[in-house]
């Protein structure tokens, strides 16, 4: 297993208690990147940031510094809106980012607000995180009263005012229009793309760039060291470190930055510096790479980096930056069902393939976990979510791999990616467990009890 001495940069302020606070936050070089970035012009942050090669943390994964060269020229006003709304099963990052370090969050706002021509920002927050929405509420009224946020920042003649805004708790609108309808005051509902796209018409219809709290949070490290700097930790395809959260069967469930494209799954979930292990010391039977709605990797797997340009072709993806870990002992049949039961209960319901398809999924492996499955079941739940997103899908007499690979990236009939997120813990357990399937089925007749509400926070059971 190999360990790289790269530095922290979003997590090197954690082990202060002290760390939310201005005081600490100006002795550990604080808004020294903001200083940096209002010395340059805007067109030289964005090269600077593009240097960098800052791929979004928030799961698609596109260079920051590209996107914000999306808005059309010399439309205003526009506007950048931070999508603090973390909701992924087992992702823990943000909040920690929030909560521990909200100062390195505004100022990376600020950064950015120079950079793109913004003169109002939004930072939007999930609404159950009350400690996150306190520690931004206090810093950035410490940030107003220091100067550092408002009107002529530092005397530098930018002005800029950033509103936090609170959620209502939906992993839907983690979805950028959705987000962007919930904070004009509607039910956080995906808009179409086209004609939709933030960068042309997003909130108020005005050019906005939505960003995800992680890739904020570099900017002031990446200013005051440098783009080239930041891109010469990684590998060439995926620069700097990223945060991942390792939660399930591990002996040291937590929030890890490691250095992209050199560290593996099998580094960040076996070191001892990182999860340190199987709990008990048992085998590993799978886990998820990046969240409740990507395909699951096995032991096979351990040994790719952390890199999305090899996840991608493996099957997967880094996505939320949720790595959940099941342990020989998992019942992958409730592991499944665990996070079937989250997205039916989230589907916003606009789209009919999602609103009746995660309903229907969630009846059918209830009932085969209730004791009252059919012999049919397993392909009747591969026909729904063929009908979500568009197989191939292994079917039966195919044995427990199946005949064709997990389809990845899966297709859509539906506008935003939640209905198909539906498809891929239940794919993966059946490309690699139907026998797991066909056991409960040939019980039928015997009563199960089901635990109660989806869990939030992990996947394995």
């Amino acid at each position: 297993m190999a360990v790289t001495d790269a530095p922290r940069i979003v997590t090197a302020r954690f082990e202060y208690d002290d760390s939310h606070t201005l005081s600490r936050y100006l002795a550990t070089g604080g808004y020294e990147g903001l200083r940096a970035a209002l010395a340059k012009t805007p067109e030289e942050v964005t090269d600077e940031v593009k240097a960098a090669n800052l791929l979004g943390r928030g799961g698609a994964g596109f260079p920051a510094g590209v996107k914000w060269g999306f808005c059309p020229p010399g439309v205003f006003p526009r506007y950048l809106v931070i999508n603090g709304d973390e909701s992924e099963p087992g992702t823990y990052k943000d909040r920690l980012l929030m909560e521990r370090d909200p100062h390195q969050l505004i100022e990376g706002v600020l950064i950015a607000s120079y950079a793109i021509g913004v003169a109002q920002a939004f930072i939007y927050v999930r609404g159950e995180m009350a400690l996150a929405q306190e520690r931004l509420v206090a810093a950035l009224n410490e940030a107003y009263e220091a100067g550092w946020v408002g009107r002529d920042i530092d005397g530098s003649g930018f002005s800029v005012d950033v509103l936090l805004h609170w959620g209502a708790g939906a992993y839907i609108v983690g979805e950028e229009t959705a987000l962007i309808e919930s904070l004009e005051g509607r039910r956080g509902f995906p808009r179409l793309k086209p004609p939709f796209f933030p960068a042309a018409k997003g909130l108020y219809l005005q050019p906005t760039v939505v960003n995800n709290v992680e890739t904020i949070s570099n900017l002031p490290w990446i200013l005051r060291n440098g783009g080239a700097a930041f891109d010469a930790l990684g590998t060439e395809r995926a620069s700097g470190t990223r945060m991942f959260a390792v939660s399930g069967h591990v002996k040291r469930p937590g929030v890890y930055e490691v250095e992209l494209g050199v560290t593996t799954f099998r580094d960040i979930i076996y070191a001892p510096v990182y999860a340190g292990g199987i709990r008990d010391d048992n085998a590993l039977k799978a886990f998820i790479p990046g969240g409740a709605s990507a395909p699951w990797f096995f032991e096979e797997h351990l040994d790719l980096p952390l890199d999305q340009t090899a996840v991608g072709p493996a099957g997967s993806m880094l996505g939320s930056g949720a790595i959940v870990v099941m342990d020989e002992t998992t019942d992958a049949v409730r592991a499944a069902f665990s996070l079937v039961r989250f997205f039916s209960h989230e589907s916003c319901g606009k789209c009919t393939p999602c609103r009746e398809g995660t309903g229907w999924l969630e009846k059918i492996v209830r009932r085969v976990l209730a004791g009252s499955g059919r012999p049919t079941d397993i392909d009747l739940i591969l026909d729904v979510v063929d009908n979500i997103s568009p197989g191939p899908y292994p079917r039966a007499g195919t044995g427990s791999l199946g005949a064709e690979p997990v389809p990845f990236p899966p297709r859509q009939t539906t506008i935003c990616p939640l209905g198909p997120s539906v498809g891929a813990p239940l794919v993966s357990a059946i490309h690699r467990f139907r026998d797991e399937f066909e056991a409960y089925i040939e019980r039928a007749g015997t009563p199960v009890t089901i635990a109660g509400p989806a869990p939030v926070g992990g996947a394995a059971s």
